[in-house]
């Protein structure tokens, strides 16, 4: 018997890593003779990096900006190329820039920036990768990526020729772009944005009016971000008339508009966190020798059918013919929505602590009990 277990962290309690070997512990004491092979996930967001470093890459930790602009020591994760193959790197964008880089009371949405991010794009090539993912979620700013690319060497200019500052909140004054500057690597490198989020870049569902209140940002500061992001849409459309309409691209209002900015000036192709992570740490050839997948999150409900790292590898492993079980913290949907997503089953640790603090504090033991009794299940169909 050959199981794969492929988990996305227990946000707050343990991370993926540890839901791999908590379960894989309780599963090797009732099924002595288990093949596991195990495969900590994420879905493009927090854990991405953890993932890829799980599965074999090289952490690189550098001193970046970070999303106010006090230096910050931020990681990303290296694989070194092999003859034909280019090195890869992958970016976790909230390392750098992210919104729980800055305390609340401190948070300034309107000169938050993703320089940070850039810095460690500038790194990556400087050490050899041909291949950048950039795992965006988590962000604290609504910059369009400006600050990204201005690391990489854009300028982004007013109406007399002198730099804007960084930051969403002096976008309006934008009148021009020079891309003279921008480092000639990039057209060598592939770029893939990880992203669950469809969002565009302007309009009621745009990075500003959807996420920069949940990055401090008051109604007028959401306008006064909106009217920056439509003016950056605006100028790069002028300079570049014959190019898609990637404002109004799923996924360009990704991480306050990072997703615009690394498409446009990267020619990034946006692709399902969890996908990306799955190729980045061999999922796809673990399961093609797999009798069974595990997979599981903290909270399994309604937002995870939308494409968190659950339902991503059961899609991998029906696609592969090979059965998944889900094992949760908490399980909020229905019976019926349960089994519709194709699970062969589901375990859920709040089904045996009705106490959510006690579930979180005591994750590690209840997951061992739950591998023991996956163990104990499969042993007696085995037997039988």
């Amino acid at each position: 018997m050959r199981i794969v277990i492929a988990p996305d962290k227990f946000k707050g309690s343990l991370s993926a890593d540890a839901v791999c070997a908590h379960l894989a512990a309780g599963i090797t004491a009732a099924l002595p003779g288990a093949r596991i092979d195990v495969a900590p996930m994420a879905d493009g967001g927090e854990g991405t990096l953890d993932a890829a470093i799980s599965a074999g890459f090289e952490r690189i930790t550098r001193t970046v900006a970070g999303p106010l602009g006090a230096p910050v020591r931020a990681s990303f994760a290296l694989r070194q190329g092999t003859g034909s193959q280019p090195g890869e790197a992958v970016i976790e964008l909230a390392t750098a820039s992210g919104l729980l880089l800055i305390d609340a009371p401190d948070r300034l949405p309107l000169a938050a920036h993703t320089r940070g991010t850039g810095e460690l794009i500038t790194a990556a090539l400087d050490a050899g990768a041909r291949r950048i993912v950039l795992a965006v979620g988590g962000s604290a700013s609504t910059d369009g990526g400006t600050g990204m690319l201005r690391a990489l060497g854009a300028s982004f200019l007013d109406s007399s020729g002198q730099p804007l500052l960084d930051g969403g909140g002096d976008l309006p004054r934008l009148h021009n772009i020079d891309w003279s500057g921008l480092d000639p690597r990039i057209l060598d490198t592939e770029f893939v944005l990880a992203t669950d989020v469809d969002h565009v870049l302007t309009g009621p569902h745009g990075a500003a009016r959807v996420f920069a209140p949940q990055k401090g940002a008051t109604p007028d500061e959401v306008e006064l971000l909106e009217h920056g992001l439509v003016r950056l849409a605006a100028v790069l459309r002028k300079q570049f008339p014959e190019g898609p309409d990637l404002a109004q691209a799923p996924g360009s209002g990704a991480a306050g508009g990072v997703g615009f900015g690394a498409m446009a000036a990267l020619g990034a192709a946006r692709r399902p966190g969890v996908d990306v992570v799955a190729e980045v740490t061999g999922l796809p050839r673990l399961m093609q020798c797999a009798d069974l997948v595990i997979t599981g999150e903290g909270s399994f409900d309604a937002q995870s059918l939308g494409g968190k790292t659950p339902v991503g590898v059961l899609r991998l492993a029906q696609a592969a013919g090979v059965p998944a079980i889900l094992v949760t913290g908490r399980n909020l949907l229905s019976d019926t929505e349960r089994q519709a997503t194709g699970f062969l089953a589901s375990y859920a640790i709040a089904d045996r602590d009705p106490d959510p603090d006690s579930c979180m504090n005591y994750a590690a033991r209840y997951l061992e009990q739950i591998g023991t009794e996956i163990g104990t299940e499969i042993g007696r169909t085995l037997a039988g």
